[in-house]
């Protein structure tokens, strides 16, 4: 049983509704699918028709337009674009068939350019069923989905792993934060699954004396400001972590620290340093034997949490010494009226390399306040060159932030003050 809105989906609906779509659709397997549908309930039907029949499918955001999705589904080698048709659209230069189905993504290119990853539907059932006999605090919660179900966090943690525990996932429109609010209030034991922007702001919104029952954060690291935020607001916090090439591969089923990802799932094994001082790459090793490199520094605690300290590709180095993006975005985010905040690395002849803000705030905030604000709380070497204040951060449809596009945005002159903010 789904629930997507107000309406309930059984599986006998899914049953016969996937059977309609592989006839009408001509699914075979091997082959590979892109479908991007504004109507989920018929996107989910897509996609279990496209899994069970042994084929591959690349999930789209139904709000991608035409051209950006028919550039993915080609770039993935897909034999057919599915955009809100069933007939869909045969492509040039699909790939070969492949002996089993797989789950295709691409990646977020929050680091670089987007690249393909395939995971096959047995090596996610073996995460899948990880990710359920370890992790077994919600299994009389209810799963509230507030984020993509063609992305792998929504689809596979927040709709399979509802499903495999027996209880109904409801899938809830992201746009309006007070009704997500109101389906959590109506639900017996909340379980939400959605962006670390959402849960902020849900925790803004919360009248005095209410909270939220539990909720579960992924994508990005929370900044320390947002973190004591919603940890006030929650009764469980959880927070999971891993990569679109091994999927989840570490839960923290009490996070008290924004910075730590999680417990190892047993299906994974991970390498990286065993503290703060020896950090180094986390490198994933699962049922393939083949090493997964993250990109992303961290360590093990002699407890076994995983932590983590920085993307590796985020790190700013200003004439011989490192900045970590998250440290300088704490400061910024800590002071009272700065609502988001994202520091990233731009050329300078001098140190080589300098740290660049961008900033959002409920008004105007002068270079001079903030670069106060900023010395009492950061070294000299973390300190932005250039602050500039605008209306909204830029983020993916997932949450996430890219730095390496938010600096080419910014090279390219993309990003203007808001009235009176400004650049230093």
């Amino acid at each position: 049983m789904i629930r997507i809105g107000d309406q309930f989906y059984d599986k006998a609906h899914f049953d016969r509704r996937s059977a309609e779509l592989g006839n009408l659709t001509g699914i075979s397997p091997g082959l590979r699918y892109a479908v991007c549908f504004a109507d989920t309930a018929e996107w989910l039907a897509l996609f279990f028709a496209i899994r069970d029949a042994g084929a591959s499918v690349l999930p789209i955001h139904p709000g991608t337009p035409y051209a950006a999705a028919r550039k993915l589904a080609v770039q993935a080698g897909c034999e057919r674009l599915l955009y809100n048709s069933f007939t869909g659209e045969i492509l040039p230069d699909s790939a070969p068939r492949t002996p089993e189905g797989e789950l295709l993504q691409m990646s977020s290119g929050t680091t670089g350019a987007p690249k393909l990853i395939a995971r096959t539907w047995q090596n996610i059932e073996i995460e899948i069923a990880s990710y359920v006999r370890t992790f077994t605090l919600p299994e009389t919660m209810t799963p509230i989905v507030a984020c993509p179900t063609t992305h792998s966090y929504g689809l596979i943690c927040g709709i399979l792993v509802g499903l495999h525990r027996g209880v109904t996932p409801h899938i809830v429109d992201t746009a309006n934060p007070k009704h997500i609010l109101k389906v959590m209030r109506e639900s017996e034991r909340p379980l939400l699954y959605s962006s670390p922007a959402i849960l902020h702001m849900l925790a803004q919104l919360l009248p005095t004396g209410q909270r939220m029952h539990a909720a579960m954060t992924s994508g990005t690291l929370l900044p320390d400001p947002w973190f004591v935020r919603i940890r006030e607001k929650c009764d469980h916090l959880f927070q999971q972590y891993g990569c679109s090439e091994a999927g989840c591969i570490a839960i923290n089923p009490d996070l008290t620290a924004a910075s730590d990802m999680g417990y190892i799932l047993p299906h994974a094994e991970a390498e990286t340093g065993e503290d703060l001082a020896s950090a180094a790459e986390i490198v994933i090793t699962k049922d393939t034997g083949q090493p997964i490199h993250t990109r992303d520094l961290g360590y093990r605690r002699a407890d076994g949490m995983l932590v983590f300290v920085s993307r590796m590709d985020d790190m700013i180095n200003v004439a011989g010494l490192n900045v970590y993006p998250k440290d300088v975005e704490d400061a910024v985010t800590a002071m009272p009226g700065i609502t988001d905040a994202v520091a990233f690395r731009k050329s300078d002849r001098f140190a080589g390399e300098r740290v660049a803000l961008l900033f959002s705030a409920e008004c105007p905030v002068s270079p001079g306040a903030l670069r106060e604000w900023l010395s009492r709380q950061l070294a000299p070497h973390q300190l932005p060159s250039e602050m500039i204040q605008v209306a909204e951060i830029p983020r993916q449809p997932n949450g996430k932030i890219s730095r390496c596009d938010v600096a080419e945005r910014h090279a390219a002159g993309a990003f203007l003050p808001v009235q009176t903010g400004v650049a230093s």
